[in-house]
């Protein structure tokens, strides 16, 4: 059983796939905060601006197998020519909440089957299983990584618990600063304020936008 709060074809907005047309799928559930407001203050993520609570969004609901949910989620995929076939590689991404509470080998297979790239933006702290086309990596706050490799870090900056000192050696193809959309230093305008310079002053680290906010977009 899955159960999914909502799912929807958009263009990723942040990371090393921003632009890409993708479906995502937003599962319930994380280990890092409930969800409830009341306890925000307590939770190892306190900055989250994501409802995860419940399947009752956009296309969610409970799914009872891998190939229900597959199927699903295909059907949002767009036809993109008279003859029926699709022309760009399908692009699923599995996001939470946090996705690896639920995503397993056979839903990974069963997306594959239809074609998909499988895509997973997690916070780390769980370890994935085989067949993630792409994997990226949030973490959160003093969490333990059972992660430390991938294809891509997206740190959100600044996180005091987080220094990105903290995994600049670890094994990732590209590092990503994402600027806190609220918290600390007075909301996002600071905070890209002083992503941009951190950037500038250690280059292995690039900078990621939530174009989707921008532009205006889900």
């Amino acid at each position: 059983m899955y159960s999914v709060k909502e799912a929807f074809y958009t263009l990723q907005g942040e990371g090393g796939q921003a632009g890409r047309a993708s479906v995502f799928c937003r599962f319930t559930g994380c280990n890092l905060w409930s969800g409830r407001e009341q306890d925000r203050a307590t939770a190892a993520c306190t900055f989250c601006d994501t409802d995860f609570l419940g399947t009752d969004g956009q296309n969610g609901g409970r799914f009872a197998d891998a190939e229900a949910l597959a199927a699903h989620l295909t059907a949002l995929w767009p036809v993109q020519d008279g003859a029926g076939e699709k022309v760009a590689t399908p692009y699923v991404v599995f996001t939470g909440g946090e996705p690896l509470l639920q995503l397993d080998e056979p839903l990974i297979a069963a997306m594959h089957r239809q074609g998909f790239e499988v895509a997973v933006e997690t916070n780390g702290t769980l370890v994935p299983p085989p067949g993630i086309d792409w994997l990226c990596v949030s973490p959160k706050g003093a969490t333990e990584l059972a992660v430390t490799g991938g294809d891509e870090i997206k740190l959100v900056y600044p996180q005091q618990a987080a220094p990105p000192e903290r995994f600049q050696r670890l094994d990732f193809g590209h590092f990503f600063l994402q600027p806190m959309d609220s918290g600390p230093m007075g909301g996002r305008d600071n905070h890209v304020g002083a992503t941009v310079t951190y950037c500038l002053a250690h280059p292995q680290w690039r900078l990621s936008l939530q174009t989707h906010k921008i532009a205006g977009f889900d």
